[in-house]
């Protein structure tokens, strides 16, 4: 069977990289190009990291976090573009999940091991039938190994830091350059070093670096990718 025939709806594009390097903003571009869905997978450890927040819960209490996940009523609609709304007990969340506070406090949980198979568990469900852009940590090396396209974006801290902080403004929110690069730095350390599915480049991976390119150069070099698998299929 040819990879575009593997799934029903299409193929898998895995974006995997560290934070602020443009993997929203790229695959959600990607993903209106290609009329595919598309799911950022971080949104879910921030929904949960939210409700533990409210909660009062503790970021290092495994047991009390794995309770809550298993708990809560999870749903993924798309709206009227590509993106799967990430929605806990039918309340969809958008700005309340973009705070620092919260990046924070899911960056802590992710270095779960429990909490991850759980996460995992979702999002292979989420892109089971494919015609997917899913964009993360770990998408191309733990949750789809076998996605057709996978890309590894990178920026430097820099520039990362510097398009945090201008997303932050125009979401109306404070943004402090210096102490957002120093979290981006340590979330990269904390990210490559952790035990569980920690982040790297799949061997069988793409390299992009997105430093000094738009977004837009970006998506069209994923998007020649995806043509060029697509047209192999079809020559099957």
């Amino acid at each position: 069977m040819s990879p575009i025939l593997k799934r029903k709806n299409g193929i898998i594009v895995a974006i995997d990289g560290p934070a602020g390097a443009g993997k929203s903003t790229v695959g959600r571009m990607a993903a209106e190009r290609l009329n595919y869905g598309f799911l950022s997978t971080g949104i879910m450890y921030r929904a949960l990291a939210w409700k533990a927040l409210e909660l009062g819960l503790d970021m290092a209490d495994e047991d009390a976090l794995m309770k809550l996940a298993e708990k809560i009523k999870w749903s993924f609609a798309r709206s009227a573009g590509p993106e799967l709304r990430v929605a806990i007990d039918g309340c969809a969340l958008t700005r309340e999940i973009t705070t620092e506070r919260v990046g924070k406090a899911s960056s802590a949980l992710a270095l779960l091991a429990r909490v991850r198979v759980f996460m995992c568990g979702m999002q292979r469900a989420a892109g089971i039938e494919g015609g997917l852009v899913m964009e993360g940590r770990d998408i191309g090396t733990n949750v789809f190994p076998d996605a057709e396209i996978k890309i590894y974006l990178d920026a430097s801290p820099e520039t990362r830091a510097l398009r945090r902080c201008a997303q932050l403004r125009e979401q109306g929110l404070a943004a402090d350059y210096p102490q957002i690069l120093d979290f981006i730095i340590k979330r990269d350390a904390q990210d490559s070093r952790r035990k569980n599915n920690p982040l790297k480049k799949s061997e069988d991976g793409f390299y992009l670096d997105s430093t000094s390119i738009t977004s837009e150069q970006a998506v069209d070099e994923i998007l020649k990718l995806c043509r060029g698998v697509m047209e192999k299929a079809g020559n099957q």
